[in-house]
């Protein structure tokens, strides 16, 4: 039985956190590079180690995998772009539009999970990359893996025949629109303007222009089930769209959010997703000024068997 919160997820502990330029000019919520990147540093590990505490205290199964040194990889800590875990036991390896993110695919990481789960094939799509076609991972794509729906909006690091070829492999109907800023220029991810949790989804629909695709999502939702929660462009702008559900060891839910996120939240809307499950709001600051990614981004979910 398929199910939408994982209950294990991975996350990388950074060694070289930083602005990366690289992917600057796609993101648009990076903060222009800083000055001392030994202090920034210094300061994305505290509040990652922070994180991983407060998930162990809610007795979530978190996997910490130690970020390498050597090459310098700025955006390590955002693991869900390069990689996916399925509960048929496939692992998916994604094309990536940053030359330097690349070098965040480590197969001695997917080794070290496969100690812990079972890991029935690993799909690498790293080819891709030849071509100048994207995919990042549960970044360019939402699932609702219970009813088998892949949302993607289009944008340089979301190519649609990838997005279909994803479906295809795991049986999924796609759900591809548009969705831009308020610059009008494509959003990065999908996660940044979306969550689907099991009973709720959480979405940006100012961003998405077009009247036949708000239609194909909301009609979407309610043949789904999912309650509905609209946030404005400022609480995306402020990560609200990058929320995540998990199941802690006894299957209770909670969503996985930034103080940010949380903080621009109505009081309508923190109802709508508590009757649902738990918030738990993560202080991430650094990571999200300088990395342009927030707390969705930093998790895998695991839905692979255990051994």
């Amino acid at each position: 039985m398929a199910t939408q919160a994982p209950s294990s997820i991975f996350m990388v502990r950074p060694a070289a956190f930083g602005f990366n330029t690289q992917t600057a000019e796609s993101n648009a919520f990076q903060v222009d590079e800083v000055n001392d990147s030994a202090s920034v540093q210094q300061k994305a590990l505290q509040e990652f180690d922070r994180m991983v505490d407060l998930l162990r205290s809610h007795d979530i199964d978190v996997h910490v995998i130690e970020d390498t040194p050597v090459p310098v990889k700025p955006d390590a800590v955002f693991p869900n772009n390069w990689v996916s875990f399925h509960e048929d036991g496939r692992v998916i390896l994604y094309p990536m539009l940053a030359e330097n993110r690349r070098l965040e695919r480590r197969a001695t990481v997917v080794e070290t999970l496969a100690e812990s789960f079972e890991v029935s094939e690993v799909v690498d799509w790293s080819g891709e990359e030849l071509s100048n076609r994207y995919l990042e991972g549960t970044g360019s794509v939402v699932l609702d893996y219970v009813n088998k729906i892949v949302y993607a909006n289009r944008s340089p690091r979301t190519n649609e025949s990838l997005v279909i070829r994803l479906c295809d492999l795991f049986g999924y109907k796609p759900i591809i629109f548009d969705a831009v800023d308020t610059e009008g220029r494509p959003i990065y991810h999908t996660n940044v303007l979306m969550c689907i949790g099991s009973k709720f989804a959480v979405i940006c629909l100012d961003a998405i222009h077009k009247e036949e695709d708000q239609e194909k999502i909301l009609s979407t939702f309610a043949a789904t089930q999912h309650k509905v929660v609209a946030i404005s462009y400022a609480q995306m702008n402020a990560f609200a769209g990058n929320m995540f559900e998990v199941a802690s060891k006894n299957r209770e839910s909670f969503v996985l959010l930034s103080e940010q996120a949380f903080h621009t939240l109505l009081p309508g809307q923190v109802d709508a997703i508590s009757r649902f499950a738990e918030m738990i709001p993560i202080s991430i600051p650094t990571i999200e000024k300088f990395g342009g990614g927030s707390v969705r981004c930093m998790v895998a979910g695991i839905f692979n068997p255990k051994r």
